[in-house]
């Protein structure tokens, strides 16, 4: 899909015109088309004349990137367990603060089809723990959402409080109606809440101290942790809690330490907002604008830290409420690969050789993890599938797994289509070793090792984090991750899809779906 700027709104125009190559409203340049068009023609050069080959390098090269983003990601995990990844702002700090001394304070809460908790969102925002006359709230409605405006008005909308239209036109996204609110900020300082926020009452409290340490003015964002209010709900919302506690609370914390450019989260982010508008706000086209933000605060020297605050969401209750919303992510981590990555010595220019490195992997790594994932679960599910035919038919483990197998054994797998299937050596050596299978059984022992290690490691990191949160309930339910990254891989490749075929396309969260909302203290019980 292509848009011609007279299309655009002249905030989202003057955006891309800024930013030319900058924006996912191109999805992929033409170096990229051509680029991606030779691989994917080579590989069928190789599949169709040395399947072989194919295999070899599809596989080698999945194993290297893969076992690559699986060791970054942990290792910054484990970096922070034993570091110090956040700015700690204690109760007493916030108690000293002079309320007649603080800066007015945008909040920036865009909105669509919220009727539902339209009074809960003016209630969190009331609980805020800040001088109210010193909030600046803007409500950013799109033109068509009268049941929300009417829905808002009828809760008696606080002075603080002002209804912003964004005006229809294409992209309908989240980050446009940001950055219409963004020129009407009034704010020294800015957030993004989303509609179903509840940030802890003292957050811009907090984020005000971690920017007013900051003497030379370089932290330009100071993100927020997120979890959520409703985990107990069902297996899917603790499976959520359990991946959101080892993100904010230590593998961002890690990036932090690494000092990478830090893929923000979709909410809870602060910013000096005149150097927001600087940096040209949110890319309209962009449906993870929060990732391409962080890269993007990176690349123009400045930093972003998170503070010991949290602002508690609802967690995803229904399957496939969750992976509309994370084939979203994912598709957006894409788009922010691509956009960065377009020119590589460009982007090693700009970001720094590490920072380069650490952002693909942040970013394209994890995204490629996320598809990987299914490959490699169905090849290892197919491999232990035939192991187990093996043994129904009398072979020993051995006997499987060391080869190679020669002509006449009376064991001949699976029949399919007139082909027999069964467990190929992962040990390939004596009288009739093929080379190739020699060494393609070793990348695919080396890959199920890493495979095995990468669940392990996770695993870990997911029990950590939950004793770190003090959620002890959850570290059972940390021990069925694999199955849930099962999950994510399906709706990475709905997302992947969809960069194909409607790449700005909003898949909108449905919130309001759980009412159980939990307190903190609920959340941190043990039964």
């Amino acid at each position: 899909m292509k848009f011609d700027l007279t299309q655009l709104d002249p905030i989202t125009r003057e955006f891309v015109q800024s930013n030319p190559g900058g924006s996912a409203i191109q999805v992929s340049s033409r170096g990229q088309r051509l680029y991606y068009l030779a691989v994917v023609l080579l590989l069928l050069f190789l599949l169709k004349f040395r399947w072989d080959y194919f295999v070899f390098f599809v596989t080698g090269y999945l194993m290297i990137w893969y076992a690559a983003a699986v060791f970054f990601r942990g290792g910054a995990a484990v970096l922070s367990w034993f570091g110090q990844g956040e700015e700690i702002v204690s109760d007493a700090e916030v108690a000293a603060l002079d309320e007649k001394e603080l800066p007015v304070y945008t909040i920036l809460l865009p909105l669509y089809h919220e009727a539902n908790i339209a009074e809960k969102i003016v209630r969190n925002m009331g609980r805020l723990d800040y001088p109210k006359e010193k909030l600046d709230v803007k409500l950013l409605l799109e033109a068509d959402d009268d049941e929300t405006r009417l829905a808002l008005e009828r809760t008696g909308l606080p002075p603080y409080c002002e209804v912003v239209t964004v005006p229809d036109a294409p992209p309908r996204t989240k980050p446009r109606a940001c950055n219409f609110g963004l020129r009407r900020a009034r704010g020294e300082f800015s957030v993004i809440y989303d509609a179903e926020d509840a940030p802890e009452p003292d957050q811009l409290k907090k984020a005000y101290i971690v920017f007013r340490r900051d003497q030379e003015k370089k932290v330009l964002c100071v993100q927020g942790k997120l979890n959520y209010f409703n985990a107990r709900h069902n297996l899917l919302t603790r499976l959520f809690t359990v991946e959101y506690s080892t993100y904010f609370d230590l593998t961002l914390s890690g990036y932090q330490l690494f000092n990478l450019p830090l893929p923000l989260g979709g909410t809870s982010n602060h910013f000096r907002t005149a150097e927001l508008r600087e940096v040209g706000g949110w890319d309209p086209f962009n449906v993870t604008e929060d990732c391409d933000l962080g890269i993007r605060i990176y690349e123009r020297g400045y930093k972003t830290r998170l503070v010991n605050s949290t602002t508690y969401e609802e967690a995803n209750a229904h399957v496939w409420n969750w992976i509309r919303q994370r084939s979203r992510w994912v598709k957006g981590f894409i788009q922010t690969h691509l956009v960065h990555y377009r020119n590589p010595f460009l982007t090693v220019k700009r970001l720094g050789l590490y920072g380069a490195f650490g952002g693909f992997l942040a970013v394209g790594g994890s995204a490629m993890m996320m598809l990987t994932n299914l490959i490699f679960w169905t090849v290892l599910l197919i491999y232990a599938g035939l192991l187990i035919h093996g043994f129904s038919h009398g072979l020993g483990l051995y006997d499987q797994i060391v080869g190679p197998h020669l002509p006449g054994g009376a064991y001949e797998g699976i029949r399919l289509g007139g082909m027999s299937f069964r467990a190929w050596p992962l040990v390939y050596y004596g009288q009739g070793e093929d080379p190739f299978w020699a060494v393609f059984s070793q990348i695919f022992f080396a890959g199920s090792l890493i495979m095995l290690f990468a669940n392990f490691i996770f695993i870990g990191i997911g029990v950590a984090a939950c004793v770190k949160r003090k959620f002890y309930y959850l570290i059972p339910v940390s021990l069925l991750m694999p199955f849930y990254w099962l999950l994510i891989s399906i709706a990475a490749w709905k997302g992947f899809i969809q960069i194909f075929t409607k790449p700005f396309y909003w898949e909108k969260t449905i919130h309001g779906l759980t009412t159980d909302p939990i307190t903190e203290e609920e959340l941190h019980e043990t039964t």
